[in-house]
């Protein structure tokens, strides 16, 4: 007679599956979704590609961190072991608030949207303002070119934080390299 096998693991396994689905599911609907919005605002192609790439990071994030603790690591330990992570980072290179900050300014400047690729923009700092066309607008910085031909890189956190006069706004179809 065929006696069938149980399998301890699989509510475990059942819940893995739909944490993957919803994941797949998941990436497939906000990347359409932040197509929509880039062609809407008529975005250039690799800015949207890069804040897909972030939110697609974000989501394996959280489909791993359900599914560890689907499989019964325990909250505590997990999140003693991101502290430990966050500790040494931290501790090791302050620098990572820096990139963090660009990071989230450069998708903060996608979403809102201010000023374009070939607009001519004023930054109003007391200490060095600076006047430039705007080059490309990249995940950590924009680049300017200024009226000397100088190319500057400016981060996208202190255009957060700076006033921004845009002086002339055009926008050219121009292919960009990432």
């Amino acid at each position: 007679m065929l006696k069938l096998i149980e399998n301890p693991y699989l509510h475990e396994e059942i819940l893995t599956f739909i944490t993957i689905c919803i994941f797949l599911i998941s990436r497939l609907f906000f990347a359409e979704v932040i197509k929509k919005f880039a062609r809407i605002n008529e975005s250039l192609e690799h800015r949207t590609n890069l804040v897909i790439k972030y939110i697609n990071i974000l989501l394996g994030l959280l489909a791993i961190f359900s599914i560890v603790i689907i499989w019964g690591v325990k909250r505590e330990q997990i999140f003693l072991f991101i502290s430990s992570v966050f500790a040494v980072v931290g501790v090791a290179s302050f620098a990572q608030w820096s990139i963090l900050s660009n990071i989230s300014a450069g998708i903060i400047l996608f979403f809102s949207y201010p000023f374009k690729i070939g607009d001519k923009i004023k930054i109003l700092d007391k200490d060095y303002p600076l006047e430039g066309e705007i080059e490309d607008i990249k995940a950590f910085y924009i680049i300017l070119k200024t009226i000397n031909d100088e190319k500057i890189t400016y981060p996208n956190n202190l255009l957060m934080q700076k006033g921004i006069l845009i002086i002339k706004s055009t926008f050219e179809d121009k292919e960009f390299t990432d």
